[in-house]
This record gives structure tokens, C-alpha cells and sequence, in this order.
């Protein structure tokens, strides 16, 4: 089969070679979208990464297409609707990096609770004054997690490891983990208003799309911290902006913004058609935030370690050649 590979690095490219001589391989770094698909129309499996966007617009011109490989656990970036219409499997990578995520959840937690980049910057600059440093601790503190799948449990242990109170929100919540992990489970508004810092780890999904809004943060905590490494659209982020300046959020650390692509390259804006519309208040509030001292913005990374990165390729091409066997694995539907 023929097989083409976005948004590659050289050593990914190499791994994929192992899958000759029984398929035909094309890397690029590039993404697979409006602007590059014509060059991969006879492709049979694709295998993007989260910058790609596989809408039906793009579907549509690759006629050969068997199956999406998307190395990723999100697939909001793929139509689903419109893969079951035409008989394409899709599959994911479920559990690459629950670890890696969790532990950048406290990266970005200790970096707000102590202000380690004022502290940095402070001291590069020769100045060792702790004014304007004092932080929290954790130890305490109540921390509610929101969405309690493989990487708010892990959230959960280690939160644990630090002494703190956890509370859960689940639409589907495990009571048995619960219990053994000392987790205790409520509504959304409940964790909202108890919690001293609050944790997103849920999938974007229509239901999901805006779930923290202004009447979220109106019941939340004064001085709480808001942790997003879900996904950027599950925080409405001019809500967020007004929680900071109105002083009721204490900080946020965030690796998830709404629209990213557009931040990264703005002028992608003036590219699409002219009928094309995108959220320009969400991105002017998505400068607002990168602007306040008291928030920190990585740039979609909790994933991005050694170790998680090559489960990514690793799990990926065992969902190909789990196709190519007829035995597809590891697929999602709507």
C-alpha cells in the first residue's frame, strides 16, 4: 500500500522505512491539509499529526484513502462522519504519554504556585531580591481534577505524592479507583467551588467545547490556579482573561490554546478563502493571556519527551501493520 507520513522528524522517517519493502513510504514534514493534499492523492494510509486537518474538504481529494494512522490520542482534528460514510478506519494512539502529561500538569502547577519564571528571570538579570516571589505550597492544597481517564490518575497519584486533597469530576466516574486513590467524586460545580487549584483532562468534544466559561469561574475559588494541557477549546479564553484581570484566578498555566496553528502563523489568516472564518476575539484574548506576568503558555509540549514520542511511532506502526493484516486495532469511531 501507499503510505504518506506528515509532520515527520528525520528519525521518524528512518523508523517508518521499516515498513518496506511490503508498503510504499512518503515522509514529510509537512501537514496534510487544503494546501498539500493534491500531492498525496493516490495515498492509500495516511498518518498525520495533530497540525493536520483532515476535514472533508481534504478527504475528499485522496479517492484511494483505506485508513488514517493519526499519531495522536485526540482525533478532533480528523472528520469521523465522514470516514464512516466512505469506509475509512481510523485509529489512534490511546496511552503514549499519560505519564508525560501528568508530569507536565505539575511542571506548569510549581511554575505558577512558586513563580519560577518571574524567579528566573529575576536572577539572569543579576537581581536576587525575593520581592514579589512568595509562593504556595502544595502540600494542603485541594486539587480538582476534571476527567479522571488514564492521565487524571495519573494526575491523581501524584498529587497524592504531594500531600494534596483530590477531587474529581467524571461524566463516567470509577468509584473503585476512587477509592482506592482517596479520590472523592462530585459535580463539576462542587469541584469548581472547593478546589484551590483545578486540572483539565478531558477530550474535546462538543460536549466539551467551552466547559469552563464565566460561569464556571464564578464559583471557583478566589486565588485559584487553572492547569489546561487537555485541549485549548475547553476553556472559553476570554472568560479566563476577565477571571485574571478581575483577580479572581491567582494564575494559570496552560499548554492548550484555542486555534493554535493560527498563533504560530497568523498570516494563515489572510491565506484561506475569503468565506473562511475563524474566532478572531478568541485569538486577540489568546495575546491578552500571553501578556499577563501571572500566566504561563508552553507551546503544546506536555506531550513531547524521548520516551513519549517513540511509543507514538512505535504503537503507529504496529496500527499499520495491524491493517495491512486485516486486524485493525487501537480505532475510533463518533
Amino acid at each position: 500500500m501507499k503510505i504518506a507520513v506528515f509532520e515527520t522528524e528525520e528519525w521518524e522517517h528512518a523508523a517508518c522505512l521499516s515498513l518496506q519493502p511490503e508498503h510504499a513510504i512518503s515522509c514529510t514534514r509537512d501537514a496534510l491539509n487544503k494546501a498539500t493534499v493534491q500531492a498525496y492523492a493516490d495515498a492509500e494510509i495516511v498518518s498525520p499529526f495533530v497540525n493536520s486537518k483532515l476535514g472533508a474538504d481534504v478527504l475528499a481529494q485522496l479517492p484511494r484513502l483505506k485508513f488514517i494512522a493519526t499519531r495522536s490520542t485526540g482525533y478532533d482534528h480528523i472528520d469521523l462522519a465522514y470516514c464512516a460514510a466512505h469506509g475509512i478506519a481510523v485509529s489512534n494512539v490511546p496511552d503514549y504519554g499519560d505519564a508525560t502529561v501528568a508530569e507536565h500538569t505539575f511542571a506548569l502547577l510549581l511554575a505558577v504556585a512558586r513563580n519560577l519564571v518571574d524567579a528566573v528571570e529575576h536572577t539572569r538579570r543579576g537581581n536576587f531580591s525575593q520581592s514579589g516571589l512568595r509562593g504556595i505550597e502544595l502540600h494542603g492544597k485541594v486539587l480538582g481534577v476534571i476527567g479522571t481517564g488514564r492521565i487524571g490518575r495519573r494526575v491523581i497519584a501524584i498529587a497524592n505524592g504531594f500531600g494534596m486533597k483530590v477531587l474529581a469530576f467524571d461524566t463516567n466516574p470509577d468509584f473503585t479507583h476512587a477509592l482506592e486513590m482517596g479520590v472523592e467524586h462530585m459535580d463539576l460545580g462542587n469541584v469548581l467551588a472547593r478546589s484551590d487549584i483545578v486540572t483539565l483532562h478531558v477530550p474535546s468534544t462538543p460536549a466539551t467545547a467551552g466547559l469552563i466559561s464565566d460561569a464556571q469561574f464564578a464559583v471557583m475559588k478566589r486565588g485559584a490556579i487553572m492547569i489546561n494541557t487537555a485541549r485549548g477549546n475547553v476553556i472559553d479564553t476570554a472568560a479566563l482573561v476577565r477571571a485574571l484581570a478581575d483577580g479572581k484566578i491567582r494564575g494559570a498555566g496552560l499548554d492548550v490554546l484555542p486555534q493554535e496553528p493560527l498563533i504560530r502563523e497568523e498570516a494563515e489568516i489572510f491565506r484561506g478563502p475569503a468565506s473562511t472564518e475563524y474566532d478572531l476575539k478568541a485569538l486577540v484574548a489568546n495575546h491578552v493571556l500571553l501578556r499577563f506576568p501571572n500566566v504561563i503558555v508552553t507551546p503544546h509540549i506536555a506531550y513531547n519527551t524521548e520516551d513519549a514520542v517513540r511509543r507514538i511511532i512505535e504503537t503507529t506502526l504496529g496500527n499499520i501493520r495491524a491493517f495491512g493484516r486485516g486486524q485493525p486495532q487501537n480505532t475510533v469511531s463518533r
